[in-house]
């Protein structure tokens, strides 16, 4: 199995592509990066270097894959950060290309838009782009609180509110919403929920809050959410698997001061989380 994965790239620490890549190889499959954007480092840094790829550079490249026959062998798209909005539509395109070549193939999009502290972190019309064009061909989608409320046009402000918003989401047309960072459903404040939202069901992985500076979470579980999947586990094992590792990796990031996960010092975690979850059903 393959995956097409495209994504932002840093060649400093692990987010975007520097971190799906290896966590979906770890899992065991074969993954064809393209990069959407070469960085030196992740923006929490406070500056960085590089550029954004050209639309036309990342659609070639995913079309020079194409020529190789390889599509009909590619299980899932994945992408994430986009960069510009002409990249977002060749992501959507090439989406359509590889269920063209394989009509089981799965469109995984992490919807790259912003966060609770920083608020909107893309251009309008990237975000545009994906709610009107990425999310609505999605079978999986995994945004975290803020972006799952603005999806939604909704504030996520409690555990409720975050399962209203999945649903509204789900209207949109993705089958599974993954939400993550969400307030646990007890409000207990030393906590933080994930949230799994399909037509068979609901359910939230509730694990310990942890402070850190490190970057690519959310990159980690989305490929680690898809990856399991593509193993065939149900979505809420899925779920649990993803946040376990995911868990494991901030757990050991968290007090260091570090600004990355230690995916290959921490690599275990990925496949076999020393601290399993449960994913328990709401509904």
């Amino acid at each position: 199995m393959a995956v097409l994965s495209i994504n932002s790239s840093v060649a400093y620490g692990h987010v975007g592509n520097s971190a799906a890549v290896f966590c979906l190889q770890r899992l065991g499959l074969e993954v064809w990066p393209v990069n959407t954007v070469r960085f030196s480092n992740h923006p929490g840094y406070g500056s960085r270097r590089g550029a954004v790829a050209d639309a036309e550079e990342v659609a070639g490249i995913i079309a020079g894959i194409g020529e190789r026959g390889a599509f009909a062998r590619c299980r899932a798209v994945l992408s994430g950060y986009l960069g510009t909005p002409e990249i977002g539509r060749r992501v959507v395109a090439a989406v359509a290309a590889v269920r063209a070549a394989n009509g089981d193939a799965l469109y995984c999009c992490d919807p790259v838009i912003g966060d609770v502290a920083e608020g909107l972190y893309v251009p309008r019309e990237v975000a545009g782009v994906l709610a009107t064009a990425a999310v609505p061909v999605a079978d999986v989608v995994t945004p975290n609180a803020f972006e799952l409320g603005w999806l939604a046009g909704v504030a996520v402000d409690d555990f409720a509110g975050a399962l209203a918003a999945a649903e509204a989401v789900a209207a949109l047309g993705p089958g599974v919403v993954i939400a993550s960072s969400l307030p646990a459903p007890d409000g207990d404040s030393a906590a933080i929920a994930t949230l799994a939202r399909s037509a068979e069901g609901a359910w939230v992985v509730v694990t310990p809050r942890l402070e850190t500076a490190a970057k690519g979470a959310g990159d980690a579980l989305s490929a680690l959410f898809l990856g399991h999947r593509l193993e065939g586990r149900e979505v809420a094992e899925a779920l649990a698997y993803a946040v376990s590792s995911v868990h494991g990796l901030i757990e050991a990031a968290a007090g260091t001061g570090a600004r990355e996960l230690p995916l290959i010092a921490a690599q275990e975690e990925i496949t076999n989380p020393r601290k399993p979850f449960t994913a328990r059903r709401i509904r």
